[in-house]
């Protein structure tokens, strides 16, 4: 059987391609014996190494597992979309099918927005906060608006007014216009391109849960459909959740370490229903989490990862 791997081609070992799948190593070694999707290449020690074609054969036998697909099936259709031949394409990285940033005059634009929305929010000028954020999302898109605009806002008039009553009412007031500006800027999907949603909650006792309205709207804007659980659930319920609404893929999302349970994955994950798990900010430890979570670093990285999983990219 053909490679579809040049010469000098990065490879990867079993365990890097099981955790970039959400899978175990076992399973991709069982894949590979009963449905020959496996590595092309041995090292001189005779360590298995996957090429980009093998993985990305991998990658849409996932995606046909996810939507439904039997094992078979699916390995079936990973075979007959990528053939294993010598010249067999080469599945883009998802770092290739990343959005570049808006253009922002080296963060001029940023930057002035973020004084303007400080100004307005500080003056409790609720119209004038509100048209900032729109403007914010209009000229530069909502992952791009969320990361160079709201989130440093939010964070810096937090922090200005932690540990006191007074003034505090000027984060608050700021924090209900971003919610609903990031409502809106969710479009409904009549049609969304992954057959089952994707699920987004927060940790039980995290507080800082805005960042998964903008992941959503990130998300409906490339028209991958989500179920968003603004409100923490406690892992009972977040568990029943899972089970009953049969995701495509879970993300929770986790702000601060003392809150970020890795034991929670385990029992969103009971049962015999396939969805890729991925454990996203600041607040998850990656040597902690089990292996068959992904750890997401930040909104953009979750919202390219979660689209090249779900349904390999931009179209």
């Amino acid at each position: 059987m053909g490679s579809g791997s040049s010469e000098g081609e990065p490879t990867l070992p079993v365990a890097s391609v099981a955790r970039r799948l959400g899978v175990a190593p076992s399973t991709l070694r069982t894949w590979d014996r009963r449905y020959g999707l496996g590595p092309s290449l041995h090292t001189d020690g005779r360590h298995r190494r996957y090429g980009s074609s093998d993985v990305g054969r991998l990658e849409l036998m996932q995606r046909a597992l996810l939507r439904g697909a039997s094992t078979a099936e699916a390995a079936r259709y990973a075979l007959e979309q990528m053939p294993r031949v010598e010249a067999a394409p080469v599945v883009p990285e998802p770092a290739a099918v990343a959005r570049p940033a808006p253009p922002s005059d080296d963060g001029e634009v940023p930057s002035r927005l973020a004084r303007r929305l400080s100004t307005a929010a500080l003056a409790m000028d609720v119209g004038a906060v509100q048209r900032m954020l729109a403007d914010a999302v209009h000229e530069l898109g909502v992952l791009a608006a969320w990361s160079g605009v709201i989130d440093p806002v939010l964070s810096a008039l937090g922090a200005r007014w932690r540990g006191v009553h007074a003034g505090a009412e000027v984060e608050y007031l700021l924090a209900e216009c971003v919610y609903a500006a990031l409502v809106r800027a969710t479009p409904v999907l009549n049609e969304p391109r992954n057959q089952r949603p994707v699920l987004l909650a927060c940790v039980p006792e995290e507080r800082d849960t805005m960042p998964m309205y903008a992941l959503s709207a990130a998300l409906a804007g490339r028209r991958v459909g989500t179920h968003l659980f603004g409100v923490p659930l406690p892992a009972e319920v977040l568990a029943v959740t899972v089970r009953r609404s049969a995701p495509a893929a879970v993300v929770l999302w986790a702000r601060r370490r003392a809150v970020a349970d890795p034991r929670l994955f385990a029992r969103v994950s009971r049962g015999r229903q396939r969805s890729r798990l991925f454990a996203c900010g600041p607040g998850w430890d990656a040597a902690a989490l089990p292996v068959k979570v992904e750890l997401l670093p930040d909104l953009p990285a979750a919202t390219d990862r979660v689209e090249h999983v779900l349904v390999g990219g931009p179209r």
